[in-house]
């Protein structure tokens, strides 16, 4: 696989050069409303959602434009909308001069951020002004058991709502020249109420269709579930997370450091830095008012409100393809379903999906567009990041749905792939991937990695492709 892996890659090489990732594409956002069949009160239940996503919070939320409550003690952002912002609430990275949004890092700011004079904490050598936004996982703990977990940026340490917290932040450069450390990246939420909503029957029956093609591609792929009822879980760059509202009580927990009532107990409690009672996020008694009585988005904890904006937003509005054109080129050579799959990307990459019935009016019985079969693919060693996640292991992934991807700036699970470095060709290519630590006739190597990339033989196919060919494809995938 590796000699056949080179030979196209020299024959490719000059097809590579000429390649140019567009970059995001202008026009409308199409991206960030709600639901476009949503009935006025569902509407209504979504603006108000939004509005509590963009939240911003301090320790204590006794800050003036910070009332959220429950910051840290050690966090990434101090909302979500700060790290899903591009091209609108609930996407993804931001970046300076591109796309929409045109802001640098927010977690650049988080180090000076209202702190006390002299108190300031240091950017971590990792994150820039423009991006991706990051979150950091140690691989190894300091006796050498797997870590995994997230290592927050910045604690609340010297915060003038925190004055007394001495909390020092990880030690990141010596991490770093350990090789201990691994990055994500937000993910885009949009749509993201559809795809909680695809029946698992629907999942497995279409991981199994094409079985034989995929299987002659080297396509294998599975499930990532819970250990209580078995059933898929589907959220998260390994699908470690089973619904949306465990994804956002998760995030709110580990980006945030705020405790809620599914993950009510708090992170790094070290003396000095505790101020709240726990959990910091919970349901609503009364309104602020005092009332008993109010809307749902009221009477709702934060979770409940986060998890009610994804799941009632619209999917991402691709562009019309005109025919003839280099992106309607590009559509056939991805592929359109296992009887038409052109170079085989749409066999991980499926595009259409079917929901199950709806309490929300209109999302019910759908075909929807992810491009993604939800399911784990080994990616080999390129990939890997050594970090397990339910069933999905060292350099096992989700397949990311690509709608949207027309308007995003970063691209793989750590951002490696962006504007400095070729942006989404760098990242079709990093899917072709294998490990040194295999021998003839071995399947993994020592550390559970797959030999080759599932994605190995489509990338190939790839770069075995014409120059106008790969742009095509690259042209096709900014229109969605």
């Amino acid at each position: 696989m590796r000699a056949v892996s080179l030979c196209l890659a020299v024959g490719a090489a000059g097809n590579a050069l000429a390649q140019v990732d567009p970059g995001p594409r202008g026009g409308a956002k199409g991206a960030g409303g709600p639901f476009t069949a949503l009935s006025e009160i569902e509407q209504s239940f979504f603006s108000a959602a939004r509005d509590r996503f963009q939240e911003i919070d301090s320790v204590s939320g006794s800050i003036s434009g910070e009332v959220g409550v429950g910051l840290g003690p050690t966090f990434n952002a101090n909302s979500c909308a700060a790290c899903h912002a591009e091209p609108d609430v609930g996407g993804t990275s931001p970046h300076p001069t591109l796309g929409f949004v045109r802001q640098p890092n927010p977690q650049v700011s988080f180090a000076t951020l209202d702190r006390l004079p002299g108190r300031d904490q240091t950017v971590p050598p990792f994150i820039h002004a423009d991006g991706p936004v990051r979150e950091a996982r140690f691989i190894h703990n300091p006796d050498g058991s797997l870590d995994g977990g997230v290592h927050g940026l910045y604690t609340i340490a010297g915060r003038v709502d925190a004055p007394n917290c001495t909390l020092a932040q990880p030690d990141f450069p010596a991490q770093l020249a350990e090789r201990n450390v691994i990055f994500r990246i937000p993910t885009p939420l949009f749509g993201l109420g559809l795809i909680e909503n695809v029946p698992d029957r629907a999942l497995q029956a279409n991981l199994a269709s094409g079985a034989r093609l995929k299987q002659r591609l080297g396509i294998f792929g599975k499930f990532n579930t819970t250990g209580n009822d078995g059933t898929i879980t589907r959220f998260g760059w390994k699908a470690q997370n089973k619904s949306l509202l465990i994804f956002a009580g998760e995030a709110y927990n580990v980006e945030q450091g705020v405790t809620n009532e599914l993950f009510p107990n708090e992170r790094s409690a070290v003396t000095g830095c505790l101020f709240n009672p726990t959990p910091e996020d919970s349901t609503n008694i009364t309104t602020s008012s005092g009332s008993t009585t109010g809307t749902a988005s009221q009477m709702s904890s934060d979770i409940v409100n986060f998890a009610a904006y994804m799941r009632l937003s619209n999917p991402p509005t691709p562009v019309a393809l005109h025919p003839g054109s280099s992106a309607a080129r590009g559509s056939e050579l991805f592929g359109t379903d296992v009887n038409n799959p052109g170079i085989g990307c749409v066999l991980c990459h499926t595009r259409t999906l079917q929901t199950a019935q709806s309490p929300f009016t209109g999302m019910g019985n759908l075909d929807i567009h992810p491009f993604s079969d939800v399911a784990v693919h080994h990616m080999s060693y390129g990939l890997a990041d050594f970090v397990n996640q339910g069933n999905a292991g060292f350099d096992e992934f989700r397949t990311a749905p690509l709608w949207g991807v027309g308007q995003r700036i970063f691209f793989l699970h750590d951002g490696r792939a962006g504007p400095a470095n070729g942006g989404l060709h760098t990242a079709i290519l990093a899917h072709d991937s294998e490990s040194p630590f295999c021998f003839p006739g071995d399947t993994f190597d020592r550390f559970g990695i797959a030999c080759v990339s599932e994605a190995n033989r489509v990338t190939e196919r790839f770069e075995a492709l014409s120059a106008s060919d790969q742009q095509a494809i690259l042209d096709f995938l900014r229109s969605l």
